[in-house]
């Protein structure tokens, strides 16, 4: 055990981040609105060879006020928020049913940056749920089919018995439905852009808005 804590921690304080050329962020050319930042970000790290710069995390909280957090892909990202889906019978789907207000957090350290959104989660209606589905691919529909996530598993095999006729179903019937698939959009009141820098001079920009303002900007420190 001692062994195994050593190695954990020497390779723990060896690690570095950020050792090559890192970007830029001229905060006073950033645009009004966070999406186009958002948009042009992606994009940016995605061809800067960051793997999956889709993955997000989502934080909520269930009815007992605990914070809950998970990875999961970002589906768009548009004039109505950051899209997002689940069944809605999952824990993330009860807990967003309870609580609609959640957070999203990107990490992008191929170019040191982070993105974190804050605000109000839409469930979708069920046609615009089932084309957000019917996009994907037959392995996110046989996921979708095979359900119950979150639910207590009794076995690996009955979970490889499901997931079989689940992706034969998909295969046979690419319109198949999955009554819980439910797509999500969270609305933002904030937006943050966190470039890194090696000196720990890091940039911050936070845009906020209240349904009555338009978006502001501020710059945080580190």
């Amino acid at each position: 055990m001692t062994s195994n804590l050593d190695d954990f921690r020497t390779t723990l304080h060896s690690l570095r981040v950020w050792d090559g050329p890192l970007p830029s962020f001229d905060t006073a050319a950033a645009p009004a609105e966070p999406l186009e930042l958002f948009r042009e970000w992606f994009t940016h790290a995605a061809k800067a060879g960051q793997p999956e710069p889709h993955t997000m995390s989502l934080a909520t909280v269930d009815a007992d006020r605990r914070p809950d957090v998970r990875t999961l892909m970002l589906h768009d990202a548009d004039e109505r928020g950051w899209h997002f889906a689940s069944h809605s019978t999952s824990a993330k789907g009860r807990q967003l049913a309870g609580q609609p207000e959640a957070a999203l957090g990107f990490y992008w350290p191929a170019v040191a940056r982070q993105i974190r959104v804050r605000g109000l989660v839409t469930a979708c209606d069920a046609a615009e749920s089932r084309a957000d589905l019917a996009v994907r691919s037959r392995g996110a529909l046989a996921a979708a089919l095979t359900g119950r996530q979150s639910e207590v598993l009794s076995s690996p095999e009955e979970l490889a018995r499901v997931s079989a006729e689940s992706w034969e179903r998909a295969g046979a019937e690419p319109d198949a439905p999955a009554p819980t698939w439910t797509a999500y959009v969270l609305s933002p009141t904030e937006v943050e852009f966190f470039q890194g820098d090696a000196t720990r001079r890091h940039t911050r920009l936070q845009y906020t808005r209240t349904p009555t303002t338009p978006w502001t900007r501020h710059l945080l420190w580190p």
